[in-house]
């Protein structure tokens, strides 16, 4: 993946974000990931994507920490892709856009999948985004506070 601008330098974190993630692929491969997909093969198979995308951004995804590569949980010689810490951290982003896709790209009634609780099977519930005192916020509720150049 040809790498944006120097990134770092853009002191929008939505901007750092999106050059990172941004992407189809590398937002597939870490919604994959988050549903037990660990192999190259897997990935690629359940993607359908060539195999030089994959191989570049699951690579770009381990430089930046947010999947490790690691020898296969079941000795063979492969290698798994797990998701670090800072990778869990995008849990939310991916539910997000699982939300606006499910309330804006689907007709009513059509079928989709479901995001469901592991121990319950219950479908999880909206996302909201709380103050610190636990009042949901929207995006009129809020601004950005912008830094000063050089700041």
């Amino acid at each position: 993946m040809a790498r944006k601008h120097n990134e770092r330098a853009e002191p929008c974190p939505v901007a750092r974000g999106v050059d990172l993630v941004g992407d189809r692929w590398a937002l597939l491969i870490v919604r994959d990931a988050f549903d037990g997909v660990r192999r190259f093969g897997d990935f690629q198979r359940g993607l359908g994507v060539a195999r030089n995308i994959l191989a570049d951004r699951l690579r770009m995804l381990v430089e930046e920490g947010i999947l490790a590569s690691q020898p296969a949980s079941d000795g063979s010689a492969y290698q798994e892709y797990v998701l670090t810490a800072k990778g869990q951290d995008l849990f939310p982003v991916i539910v997000a856009l699982r939300r606006w896709g499910e309330r804006h790209l689907f007709a009513p009634g059509e079928p989709h999948s479901v995001l469901v609780r592991r121990d319950t099977g219950e479908p999880v519930g909206e996302l909201a985004l709380r103050a610190a005192d636990g009042v949901a916020l929207s995006a009129t509720d809020t601004y950005v506070r912008k830094v000063a150049p050089g700041a």
